[in-house]
């Protein structure tokens, strides 16, 4: 694939491209200072005629993600100084598992716009790249268990939808975007309503159109969830045999009393790589891991200047 200022969007569904431009834009910002912005040390050292080429590569094993940041990288510094936008071809694709050393985009064009979107490229596609390949931990984990690992909210401000995207690249599904799109009832909101059948009617009738999960720290609170017309149930911390009796008495009901046929089960709190496929054995649906995008470190990716 060779592009000019494209977005090559491999993983669906893609980064909103006008979210890509505002977050490249303050990332600039933030190295350059205020638009146009300056990199005193490139713009001293390198004519504005010099012209290179560069591989942007894998430092080490892991499962790329935010390659879809670079065209616009390039496209604003080239903008900001005023120089021609590199043509970028791209070996490997978000959601890729790759090995060190592997060239995962090669850009050409002036050597200037090169060297100063070098670190807002890496920066935004080592950590995206860094959620990925936590997640395909965890994907790998539960092959053949039937649960999906999901993220969380716990995201870098700013950054959610880079993060979330990440998840999706590493075979991750994500949960609710946030507070707008899914409730989730829990202790302080019951407290608040007086009950969880309150707060589950409260939500109801405010927002009949969202789905309503609730968070239950026992057997007793998830039936009681399920009483109250909860569509989904989030069982935080449980202890695992604890957690397989809940889920038992949540499958004995389903279909029945008008609880629906099946109900939708997540496990969440200290979900480690190592007791992955112990708790998805229980019968969840999912496995909800904040440390996926809270965590993970980044994958180490580098753009390299040919000589």
């Amino acid at each position: 694939m060779r592009i000019s200022g494209a977005v090559p969007s491999v993983v669906e569904p893609g980064l909103d491209p006008a979210w890509i431009s505002r977050t490249v834009a303050v990332a600039l910002d933030e190295d350059l200072g205020p638009a146009p912005g300056r990199d005193v040390t490139t713009q001293a050292t390198i004519p504005r005629s010099a012209t290179g080429v560069a591989d942007l590569l894998a430092r080490e094993d892991g499962t790329v993600a935010g390659l879809v940041v670079v065209p616009e990288t390039l496209r604003q510094v080239a903008e900001r100084l005023g120089l021609p936008v590199p043509e970028v071809t791209f070996p490997a694709r978000d959601g890729d598992d790759v090995g060190g050393g592997r060239v995962l985009a090669t850009v050409t064009g002036p050597a200037q716009v090169l060297l100063v979107a070098e670190r807002t490229m890496l920066n935004l596609a080592s950590r995206a790249s860094g959620v990925a390949t936590a997640t395909r931990a965890f994907t790998r984990a539960l092959e053949g268990t039937g649960a999906q690992v999901l993220d969380t909210r716990k995201t870098t401000p700013g950054l959610r939808a880079l993060q979330k995207y990440a998840v999706r690249a590493g075979g991750g599904t994500n949960k609710r975007m946030g507070l707008y799109d899914v409730a989730m009832v829990k202790d302080n909101h019951v407290v608040a309503a007086g009950s969880v059948a309150g707060a589950v009617a409260a939500v109801r009738a405010a927002f009949p159109e969202v789905d309503v999960q609730v968070e239950a720290d026992t057997t007793e609170q998830a039936i009681e969830a399920l009483g109250a017309g909860a569509d989904f149930l989030l069982l935080d911390n449980m202890p695992v045999p604890v957690l397989a009796e809940t889920v038992r008495a949540v499958r004995d009901r389903e279909g029945r009393d008008g609880i629906p046929a099946h109900v939708e089960l997540e496990a969440t709190g200290n979900l480690t790589l190592d007791r992955a496929r112990e708790v998805a054995a229980t019968g969840v649906d999912y496995l909800s891991v904040g440390a996926l995008t809270h965590s993970a470190p980044i994958l180490d990716l580098a753009l390299d200047l040919r000589a």
